[in-house]
């Protein structure tokens, strides 16, 4: 890791005039954290602790600064990867990233060797460059579902926590996966993830370790993650003393890796982005339609249909967090590839792939490398592990792929109020027939992105959603009250500035979201261009590039209407 590439915001002989808004605001979270100049450019090991922030409604809330980061990468300690540890890491905080997970698949390899053996390069990682937030994690195959990140916060049990939830908890190692010939039992299945989840929120209570989080990955790829199933492991080991935000499967993500899957001439003519190219099979659930296995404008379906699966969760008044990362295995245009296997060695008696020879020829991928094309930032009031993850729990989080913006800051207050009002995965109290305003400010693309365009925002768009309680049908997808009130055309505008969108209570509570995009693929959204005009839309397969349909999307705020019903 000594030769590893510092970030340009982290290097302290670059001068601020020299840096992006984003990176300006990073090297100033530092500062104020006691992690830049002399002890920062030694390398100090140390982060300070996190104070969880006071969820205020009535409108307090902290000067946040975002960190950048991948919570889905792999390495050699996945069956199916081909890069080492120190490859992805290097190239992570070349292309910016404040933190990252390495969330390897579950497998007996790994769980007897591999998570052992890649602890200890985390453990030196961390002591040669604390500029880089490095979290183990593990890739769950939950049972009768898709897969999920697990990761937890740094501590002596880190490593021990993934092991034995991999070999008591895992569906692929139990045979409880619904796509497997002999697990298809689901309604053991189903008890058993839940089951899983209450173990974690058991481990965090008791202090075994000081946070776990879950995230739901590419939760439409296959159809078999289904509505009342999310709503479960959402709900499951609740109890965090926080009635609106979930104690530890806490989102999903709203974008898949796999972004580079349908670069023309790639992949082949079939190509979908994301490498959603299923159909509905015997174990999806029935009651999604044929067209939620694909991608619109990068974006898993449960995320870009305006009124739908999330949309249908955040109306529960409940927070639901959305990520968008990379999900590396073999990077597109690559030219490495997997190392031979010596005799009598395999994944199984190892726990380790051999690492990769470069062949000089690019070779078959689909992925990105970490932050080079999908980001998710963290909002956060002190720099470290702890303060990522509280960041992560509290939904102060936006996406972006294509490096579409340097920064966004949302608020929403009263009128009557002089405060900064509340943030992203905040809650707000106001009467019906107050006036609020939503705040955004936008600081657009400074540089050119990694593929060497100078992004452009078109259009930001406002999601307002009815708060109406608790579903009454757990496997409801729909949000019918949910749609896009609001579009502010933005194309021209260059630098830092604000939007200041009017809003008024109505006599129910709701929350409001944000998404924009640079305007080039856009049209009738999935529901119907009265619940969202110009949205997303799927590409024509095998022509996906991705640099050319870049999106943002926001989590909600939540606006509390007293005496609504």
């Amino acid at each position: 890791m000594t030769e590893q590439q510092l970030p340009t915001w982290a290097d302290p002989s670059v001068s601020p005039t020299d840096l992006d808004a984003q990176g300006v605001s990073r090297r100033g979270l530092l500062r104020r954290a006691g992690l830049f100049g002399a002890a920062f450019a030694l390398g100090s090991a140390a982060t300070p602790a996190f104070a969880s922030p006071q969820h205020n409604l009535g409108g307090e809330d902290p000067h946040l600064a975002y960190l950048v980061g991948d919570h889905h990468v792999h390495s050699v300690y996945s069956h199916d990867a081909k890069y080492t540890f120190s490859q992805q890491a290097r190239a992570a905080a070349q292309y910016g990233l404040d933190w990252m997970v390495f969330n390897e698949h579950s497998n007996f390899g790994h769980a007897y060797y591999g998570a052992k053996l890649e602890h200890a390069e985390i453990l030196k990682a961390r002591a040669e460059n604390p500029r880089q937030l490095i979290f183990q994690g593990l890739e769950w195959y939950i049972p009768a579902a898709e897969h999920a990140t697990v990761f937890a916060a740094p501590g002596p049990n880190e490593t021990e926590l993934l092991t034995r939830f991999e070999l008591a908890y895992d569906g692929k190692l139990l045979g409880y996966t619904d796509g497997s010939a002999t697990g298809t039992d689901t309604a053991r299945n189903e008890a058993h993830a839940v089951k899983a989840i209450q173990w974690l929120a058991e481990q965090r209570r008791t202090g075994y370790v000081d946070d776990v989080l879950v995230l739901a990955n590419h939760p439409l790829r296959l159809g078999i993650d289904s509505p009342h199933e999310m709503r479960n492991w959402r709900d499951a080991g609740w109890g965090g003393g926080n009635e609106w935000a979930p104690e530890i499967v806490i989102g999903m993500e709203g974008a898949p890796g796999a972004q580079g899957a349908a670069i023309p001439g790639w992949r082949g003519p079939a190509s979908i982005r994301g490498e959603y190219e299923n159909k509905p099979s015997a174990q999806s659930w029935s009651g999604y339609p044929a067209d939620a296995y694909l991608t619109y404008g990068g974006f898993d379906w449960a995320t870009a249909t305006v009124g739908g699966l999330w949309d249908s969760m955040l109306a529960e008044g409940r927070l639901f967090t959305i990520t968008s990362n990379s999900d590396n295995h073999r990077t597109v245009f690559d030219t490495w590839k997997n190392g031979d296997w010596a005799p009598g060695r395999n994944f199984d008696n190892t726990g380790r792939l051999p690492d990769p020879v470069n062949t000089d020829t690019p070779q078959p991928g689909s992925d990105f490398w970490p932050g080079e094309f999908s980001r998710t930032h963290v909002g956060v009031t002190r720099y470290g592990y702890r303060a990522v993850m509280a960041g992560l729990r509290a939904g102060r989080v936006w996406v972006d792929h294509g490096h579409l913006l340097d920064g966004l800051d949302v608020r929403v207050r009263r009128d009557c109020d002089q405060g900064p009002g509340v943030t992203l995965g905040g809650r707000l109290r106001v009467r019906a027939g107050e006036r609020i305003t939503l705040s955004v400010t936008v600081t657009t693309a400074s540089r050119a992105n990694p593929h060497g365009i100078l992004p452009r925002l078109a259009h930001v768009d406002v999601v307002r959603g009815a708060v109406r309680g608790p579903a009454t049908d757990r496997d409801s997808w729909r949000a019918p009250d949910t749609t896009v009130v609001h579009t502010a055309d933005v194309s021209g505008r260059t630098g830092t500035y604000t939007l200041r969108i009017p809003l008024t209570a109505g006599d129910e509570s709701f929350y409001v979201r944000l998404r924009g995009s640079d305007g080039n693929r856009h049209g009738a959204g999935y529901l119907g261009a009265s619940v969202d005009p110009h949205g997303p839309v799927p590409h024509e397969p095998g022509n996906g590039d991705p640099w050319a349909d870049t999106w943002f999307y926001s989590n909600p705020v939540f606006v509390d209407v007293t005496g609504a019903r």
